[in-house]
């Protein structure tokens, strides 16, 4: 049986384009608020990663790191997460979800019951940040066993020989890391080199479904459009700031985003 995921992937690649692929941090600025940002930029995107706020980040640039500090003074657990992607699954337009973290939240609920609670609340897939390959090996098997797509990542030093064995021991998505930073950082190497690198993984796995994150925005999401997917959240990290700012919904100021962001790879 195809997942989720596969089948969102097939949908863009019958219509010609790249998969959106938007990150929020679940309980950004509040449960509410964050369940009503997923139900309102669905129509728009193919899939939707919702972040587990973490207080010591390893990849999370300022902007998320922001939305990170939020949710968790607001007091989002675990539990609560689940809830919003359990009530995002009744949504008509709902889109798969990639749970993505760091492992100690799974350490500290135990592998299989976190798992469990996956499978329960309809997550379609995780990023594990700090659980590379080969130490994501037994992790990843039990993901699979639940149909819960366990997403590898890519980086541009990751050499050829460990790119292989990656690859191998992918599911339906792989995530590439487009440079050496964290995210929100400016693109500092240029959609040219990005697409170069990329290509380089294509050729290992012609039809594993590749997808590029870190520093894309509405100035650069055009430009990277060859890719099977694009990843964007520090910009709408930044969008539910602004607002929060502004004394505006943020609910809008993420869906403002979202359609530029649509209206550049269509």
């Amino acid at each position: 049986m195809k997942s989720n995921i596969r089948i969102a992937f097939e949908k863009c690649q019958n219509e010609k384009r790249p998969a959106l692929l938007t990150y929020t941090v679940a309980g950004d600025n509040t449960k509410k608020k964050s369940l009503e940002i997923l139900n309102a930029i669905a129509p728009f995107v193919d899939i939707v990663e919702v972040g587990i706020p973490h207080n010591t980040p390893v990849a999370d640039g300022g902007q998320i790191q922001s939305s990170a500090y939020r949710a968790i003074k607001n007091g989002i657990k675990i539990k609560d997460i689940f809830q919003i992607v359990k009530q995002f699954k009744k949504n008509k337009n709902t889109k798969p979800v990639i749970l993505m973290g760091y492992y100690n939240n799974i350490y500290q609920q135990g592998e299989n019951t976190f798992l469990r609670e996956c499978k329960k609340s309809g997550v379609d897939g995780l990023i594990v940040v700090d659980l590379p390959w080969p130490e994501n090996k037994v992790f990843s098997t039990k993901c699979k066993k639940q149909s819960i797509n366990f997403i590898q990542l890519l980086s541009p030093t990751t050499s050829a020989t460990r790119m292989r064995k990656i690859l191998k021991d992918s599911h339906d998505m792989v995530y590439y890391i487009s440079m050496l930073s964290t995210t929100g950082g400016k693109l500092k190497v240029s959609p040219k080199i990005i697409l170069k690198n990329y290509s380089k993984i294509k050729k290992i796995i012609p039809k594993q479904n590749v997808v590029i994150g870190f520093g894309i925005t509405e100035k650069t999401i055009g430009s990277l459009k060859k890719a099977d997917g694009l990843v964007v959240g520090s910009a709408l990290c930044k969008a539910i700031s602004s607002s929060l700012e502004q004394r505006k919904n943020p609910v809008q100021g993420v869906l403002n985003v979202v359609k530029k962001l649509k209206a550049k790879i269509i």
